[in-house]
């Protein structure tokens, strides 16, 4: 296939209005800038890109492809439909990670269950899941920017089916979340604003601490997009203390990663190119390029006997009954076959756990869903 075949990537961060600067001439974040105003761009970029994926989840809601009824209420870009195959890309890596979660949560379904979600920003899994799972002890926790947090507190004040969500079954009293709130703390659902570089552990002590965050219940950790703009050393500082001190051995831990492989082939550099002009850039990108990369950093995390990573095309594959394939395939029309597998191929889930010595919760969870791509 020709470059000039490769779709433009742009379109998979849709359109935008009043974006981030992009750094160029001597305004903030351009070449004369201060390596804290560079970084402060970066970082606002990063941020903007979650309407981004909130806009492509409710093009895929609106089509048939997924069904989640809270994806438009935290929105704030105008409804855009998506080109066919970006919504078949993100019902692929949407469906992966429900699966993975759903083998977590069925696995000792009595047993109580902790997620946190890295980079959490508009994402609706804690709501959804207290829809599909009203009988398990879930502890949910989001970590993001204060911004992306205060922004997600401010949609869930507005709307009173998100606000009732916030309290257990048993509770009959609205949560209370005053208007300038950017963090919000409760025994099922916590929302953290805070960066997470801040929870990795310095040498003047110990690093952020999580309210409510049980270092003794399995726990599954998500990372959707999320840890690819940091840098591999601060990635590998943030998980280190994620799961050495904040949920230490012997507790079962996993951690699920999405994120983009392949850089060096035609695709993946129009790729870096397209999201370089709007000051986003994935380091660990280049640190892990292709599947055999991702299983290896997973056994340097300490994931030594559990790893597992797939290319989304795999998945649609091997994942994806036929009975639903049809269904999706029915949704609309899809000429870009190629560029479709083109687009799959150069995104994985990869996937770690750790067991607890009497606790094989995440080898139950995961055994039939192991198969993977050599390589």
């Amino acid at each position: 296939m020709s470059s000039t075949q490769i779709p433009d990537l742009r379109t998979l961060l849709g359109s935008r209005r009043g974006g981030p600067s992009r750094g160029r001439g001597r305004g903030r974040g351009g070449p004369g800038a201060s390596h804290e105003d560079q970084a402060a761009v970066r970082d606002s970029a990063v941020r903007g890109t979650d309407q981004d994926a909130a806009g492509s989840r409710v093009s895929c809601v609106e089509l048939g492809y997924l069904h989640d009824p809270y994806a438009k209420l935290f929105a704030t870009q105008p409804s855009t439909r998506r080109l066919p195959l970006l919504n078949r890309g993100t019902y692929v890596r949407t469906s992966a990670i429900d699966l993975l979660v759903d083998k977590f949560l069925t696995t000792d379904p009595e047993s109580p269950k902790q997620i946190v979600s890295l980079g959490a920003g508009t994402d609706t899994r804690y709501f959804r899941l207290r829809d599909a799972y009203p009988s398990t002890k879930i502890v949910y926790h989001e970590i993001d920017f204060p911004s992306n947090t205060a922004a997600k507190l401010s949609s869930i004040r507005r709307h009173p089916q998100l606000l009732t969500k916030l309290s257990s079954s048993s509770a009959q009293q609205t949560p209370n979340l005053p208007p300038a709130a950017k963090s919000y703390d409760s025994p099922i659902y916590n929302l953290h604003a805070l960066d997470l570089r801040s929870l990795a552990s310095t040498e003047d002590g110990p690093s952020t601490t999580l309210p409510n965050l049980d270092p003794s219940a399995p726990t599954l950790i998500l990372s959707e997009m999320c840890l690819i703009y940091l840098q591999p050393k601060a990635v590998s500082d943030i998980l280190d203390a994620l799961l050495n001190k904040h949920i230490p051995a012997p507790t079962p831990v996993s951690l699920v990663l999405y994120e983009p492989i392949l850089p060096e082939d035609a695709f993946g550099r129009t790729m870096i190119s397209n999201l370089s002009t709007r000051n986003i850039h994935l380091p660990t990108l280049t640190a892990y390029p292709e599947l055999a990369d991702q299983r290896q950093r997973l056994k340097k995390y300490g994931f030594e006997t559990g790893f597992c990573a797939a290319d989304t095309h795999f998945i649609w594959r091997e994942w994806v009954g036929d009975e639903e394939k049809a269904r999706v395939a029915g949704l609309e029309m899809l000429d870009e076959h190629e560029e479709l597998d083109l687009l799959l191929k150069h995104y994985c889930i990869a996937w770690g756990w750790r067991d607890g010595p009497e606790d094989n919760v995440f080898t139950n969870a995961w055994s039939h869903i192991r198969k993977q791509e050599k390589g």
